[in-house]
Order: C-alpha cells, then structure tokens, then sequence
C-alpha cells in the first residue's frame, strides 16, 4: 500500500478545537457554515474524520460537523475514567457552540448512536430529527455484578492498558483492509492515517487514550436508556447493515429501543456502513432527513 495511494476526499475539511469542560475537543467540519446543519457522532476508537466517505457521498449542501469524543482521535482528556454521562454533557456543550437556538439533525454511530440516543431523549427540544446507525445499546446488567464490577474498576485503575502498535501506517491500513474488505487500499490508507499518527520511528500509534479500555464502575440499565428513548420527540430512523454481528448480537433485545422509529437495513454492510457502503448510507440519511429541513 504505497502512501502516495491515499484517498483523496471530495469534500474539504477543516479542523477547530474547543476547551469543552476539561477537555480539547477537536471537531471537524465541512461544508458552508450557512448551510443546514448536520451533526454526525462516532463510534468507539473511531474518529468524526472517517465520515469523510459519507460527507463525499451526499447530494446536497450540508454543514457537517463532527466531534472527536473526548479521549478518541485528536480530541485529548486528562481522564482517569471515562464516563458516559460526560459525552452527553459534552454534546450540549458543543451544541451550544454550533446552534445554539434551533433544534438540530443528528447523526449517531454505535456507541454515538447510544450517545444520541440519550441525548434526545434528555433535551428533546434540542433534536429535530435522528439517524441512528447501529446504536442498538446493551442487554440488561444483574444488580448482583455490582461489587465485582466496582472491585474490576477499582483494580483496573492500579494499571494502565496499552493499545496494539503498528509498524507503520501501511501495516495498519493493511489490518483495516482485512476487517472491513469493502474498503479500497486507498480508503483503508486514510483510515488508517486518521486512526493514528506516526512517530519519528516510523511506528503508527492509535489516536485513542488506552483508559478508554479499563472496565466502567457503573452497570449498564437498559430500563434507563428506554425511559429516555420514550421521552424523544424527533423523528426517528433506526439504520442497521445487513450482515452487521452488532444486529445479531443486540438487535434481539427484549425491547427495541423506539417503539415508532422508522427503519431500513443497508445492503452487504455490517456495523460499519460509513466504511462499507457510504453512498448507500449517505441516501438513507438524505431521504429521510430533507423532508425535515
């Protein structure tokens, strides 16, 4: 994979950081300022830059704004832990930034899916209308794990985890390639450049703050996330990919998390359909969300 194959994205983007509660954000940004706003959320150890496929994809004029969550990509935390809550709290704050007085179109991806999923349930007059991709949250925790897993958090601190390291970029595009094959050499090349950065040795470290790994004291409460996926007011779209593991493994729940939400699956994508079929992904968020402008 020679560097000097990378794909070359359509769309241009710049980059504006943030002092957002303790942390730097860096959040990326393409298209007019004055055009409709479209707010995309990534998903764990992901980055906002890798919707870039998607933002090459659509149709119209958009204002694409997306986030490097706290701890991931450019964004940096001095974090102990990593609390979920905070990215709610982070995606308010950053709201109040973009648009600060209209309600907004919002773009969720696994766990920013989840994020969203929360968020316009807790300020529903802040969310026009949603795109939920693969954000299916979790099955529900026993009560009885708590002390162990307060015991696991508590032990886990003493240490910190390490992400896996790559000789260079090319032989971490060339892993990203293997895992998500509809990806071109080129596609997985700057995947691979906005997932990590190469240090004077050459070797290719991953943009994520490893803490994001130690295990979280607080169990998860599915009846929680139902209670704010009840209280959205915006209009839904549930989007999953076809032959994604994440719809098999929690697409089954008990309890879908919207009861009225529309719904499509995308063809030949699994979890990640902003790598595997971007185009496609770029309609279902287009059709569904013109209407709404």
């Amino acid at each position: 994979m020679p560097r000097n194959n990378i794909y070359q994205p359509k769309v241009r983007r710049a980059e504006r950081e943030f002092a957002i509660r303790g942390a730097n954000y860096c959040v990326h940004e393409w298209g007019d300022r004055h055009a409709p706003l479209l707010v995309y959320l990534h998903g764990w150890a992901d980055t906002g830059s890798t919707f870039q496929f998607v933002v090459d994809a659509l149709r119209e004029e958009w204002h694409v704004v997306a986030p490097d969550w706290r701890g991931f990509g450019r964004s940096t935390c001095e974090c102990q832990s990593y609390w979920f809550p905070d990215y709610l709290a982070d995606l308010h704050a950053l709201l109040d930034i973009f648009s600060p007085d209209d309600p907004i179109r919002l773009v969720g991806h696994s766990m920013g899916g989840n994020v969203g999923s929360l968020y316009a349930g807790t300020m529903p007059e802040r969310v026009r209308a949603f795109v939920n991709v693969e954000g299916f949250g979790l099955p529900d925790s026993d009560p009885a794990d708590a002390p162990k897993r307060y015991r696991a958090w508590i032990e886990a601190g003493n240490a910190v985890p390490r992400f896996s390291e790559y000789a260079n970029l090319e032989a971490l595009a060339y892993r990203i390639a293997k895992r998500h094959p509809a990806l071109s050499d080129s596609e997985a090349l700057f995947v691979a450049g906005e997932w990590a950065s190469r240090g004077s040795d050459g070797v290719a470290r991953l943009r994520a703050d490893p803490r994001h790994k130690l295990p979280g004291p607080i169990l998860y409460r599915r009846a929680e996330a139902m209670a704010c996926c009840r209280a959205v007011t915006a209009e839904v779209l549930f989007v999953t990919g076809s032959s994604s593991e994440f719809a098999q493994k929690y697409g089954a729940v008990p309890t879908p998390l919207f009861q009225d939400a529309k719904s499509v699956a995308i063809d030949d994508a699994g979890h990640m359909p902003h790598f595997e079929a971007p185009r496609a992904l770029a309609g279902v968020i287009e059709d569904f969300l013109l209407p709404t402008l």
